[in-house]
């Protein structure tokens, strides 16, 4: 009789660990399934820089990406061709709904407002980005969402009569 009662609690025992393995697959299933749609409904607001290198005129460009590298190297969104700036030499990043402004450990540094950052930092709109002799003005737009366009309903000529 003791033997029909383990072998019992022994199949009770396998269909519980069984049924939580399952109930965990279906919660972190769903879970994916929401971080998928949270990141896909994710926007990231544009930021527009006005670059004006030394003794250069300024051209203003846009960007809408989440991360934006400041550098020498061609290969750089806003590549700047002077000697005292790093192939690579600062990184804009968007992350917590914020813009963040790190110096990738450049030789001469990155200075914000006039104050050299050692830390990635928050900039806002306004801020001014110093790499060697160039100016970075930044200015941030609004994550404006757009609401879909209405429908409008077909009317027939008689309706209008």
């Amino acid at each position: 009789m003791s033997g029909s009662v383990v072998l019992a609690l022994r199949i009770l025992t396998a269909l519980a660990l069984y049924g939580f393995l399952g109930w965990v697959l279906v919660f972190l299933y769903r879970e994916v399934q929401r971080q998928g749609i949270v990141l896909a409904n994710r926007r990231v607001p544009g930021i527009s820089i006005m670059v004006t290198p030394k003794g250069g005129q300024g051209t203003l460009r846009y960007f809408q990406q989440a991360e934006i590298t400041i550098g020498r190297d061609p290969g750089s969104d806003i590549p700047l061709a002077e000697d005292t700036i790093s192939a690579k030499h600062a990184h804009l990043t968007y992350h917590h709904n914020q813009w963040w402004l790190e110096d990738l450990a450049s030789t001469n540094g990155t200075r914000l407002n006039d104050i050299r950052i050692t830390t990635p930092t928050v900039i806002t709109s306004g801020d001014e980005i110093q790499c060697g002799g160039s100016r970075l003005s930044v200015s941030l737009s609004e994550n404006v969402i757009i609401e879909p366009t209405l429908r409008l309903k077909k009317q027939n000529p008689s309706d209008t009569q």
